[in-house]
C-alpha cells in the first residue's frame, strides 16, 4: 500500500446523464436511492466546506499545508457540480428532490453557517468547530471512496457505467485528499474533546440526513407503488457488497476517535491514482485541458 505525497488539483470532469436510467442498479431501487442520496447531501456540504476553508486559510502557518487545503477547495468545487448536474435528470425521470434539497440547504447554510459572534474568541470558537466538524465528516467520505473504489459487486450487478465514474472519480478524490482536514484540524486545534465532540455530532446528523433522504426517494419514486427505506434492506445490501457493510461503519469510529489516528489509515493513494488515471471523466477532462493549452 503505497500513501506518498500528491499534488492535489481540481479535474474539470462532465457527466451526460441522458442514458442513465432512474434505477441505475438494475433491479435495485433501495441500493440506487440509498446511493443517490449523495447527490442531495453533497452539493451543500461541500460548498459549506468551501466556504469555511476559505475563512481558514489566513490562520494557516505551514506552505505546504495551506497549499493542500488550497487544491482540496478546488476539488470539492467540483465534487459539488458534479453531483447537482444530477439532479435535472432525476427531475426528468419524475423525481423532484427539492423539498430534500431545501432541508439540507437549511442545514449547513442556517444551522451551520456563520453566526453574527463579535470578533474574537466566540467567533474563532464557532470557526474551529466548523473546522473539527469538516475533519469528522471527511473521515466518512474517504472511508465512502476507499468502499466504492472496491465495490466489484456493482459493477458484477451491472451498474450503469457513467454514474459509478462519478461515484468513483468522486471517491477517489476524497481518498486523494483524505489527510487535509485531519491535518488543518490538528494544525489550528488538535485537542481530543473537540474531535470526539464534533465526532459524535458529524456521525448522527450524517445517518439522519442519509436515512431521510433514502426514504423520501423510495417514498417519492414514481414506479414504486409503495416504495420503503429500511435498515434491514441496508443492512443486507452491505452483507451482498452493492452498500457499505454496517460492520466495517461500526468499526470505523473507534479509528478515528483513537488518539493515534492518522487518515492514512484509510483506503490507498496508489489505487485512487491509478482510478483517476483511467476513469472515462478524469481522463477526458485532462484531454480537454491539455488542447486548451
Amino acid at each position: 500500500m503505497s500513501n506518498k505525497r500528491v499534488t492535489l488539483k481540481a479535474r474539470q470532469v462532465s457527466f451526460a446523464w441522458d442514458d442513465t436510467p432512474l434505477h441505475w442498479l438494475p433491479d435495485d431501487p433501495f441500493t440506487t436511492h440509498t446511493i443517490n442520496v449523495l447527490h442531495l447531501l453533497l452539493p451543500a456540504g461541500e460548498r459549506w466546506f468551501v466556504h469555511v476553508y476559505k475563512q481558514v486559510l489566513p490562520f494557516i502557518r505551514d506552505d505546504r499545508l495551506r497549499e493542500d487545503v488550497i487544491g482540496f477547495i478546488g476539488q470539492e468545487a467540483m465534487h459539488s457540480q458534479a453531483h447537482d448536474e444530477v439532479l435535472p435528470h432525476l427531475r426528468e425521470q419524475g423525481l423532484d428532490p427539492t423539498p430534500y434539497t431545501a432541508q439540507v440547504d437549511w442545514f449547513f447554510e442556517k444551522l451551520l453557517g456563520d453566526r453574527t459572534l463579535p470578533p474574537g474568541r466566540a467567533r474563532q470558537w464557532w470557526l474551529m468547530e466548523r473546522v473539527a466538524l469538516i475533519a469528522a465528516i471527511e473521515h466518512y467520505t474517504a472511508f465512502l471512496g476507499n468502499w466504492v473504489l472496491n465495490a466489484d459487486e456493482l459493477d458484477r450487478r451491472g451498474a450503469d457505467p457513467t454514474m459509478l465514474d462519478l461515484l468513483r472519480w468522486h471517491g477517489a478524490e476524497e481518498v486523494e485528499h483524505r489527510s487535509v482536514a485531519f491535518e488543518l484540524f490538528m494544525h489550528l486545534d488538535g485537542g481530543y474533546r473537540r474531535r470526539a465532540r464534533t465526532w459524535a455530532t458529524a456521525f448522527t446528523a450524517l445517518i439522519f440526513l442519509w436515512q431521510r433522504g433514502a426514504r423520501f426517494f423510495m417514498e417519492n419514486d414514481p414506479t414504486l407503488l409503495d416504495g420503503k427505506a429500511s435498515f434491514k434492506a441496508f443492512y443486507r445490501g452491505g452483507k451482498e457488497g452493492v452498500l457499505p457493510s454496517t460492520g466495517d461503519m461500526l468499526r470505523s469510529i473507534p479509528r478515528y476517535l483513537s488518539r493515534g489516528y492518522h487518515p492514512e489509515q484509510e483506503g490507498d493513494t496508489e489505487q485512487a491514482v491509478a482510478y483517476l488515471a483511467t476513469s472515462p471523466a478524469a481522463t477526458a477532462a485532462e484531454a480537454r485541458e491539455g488542447a486548451a493549452r
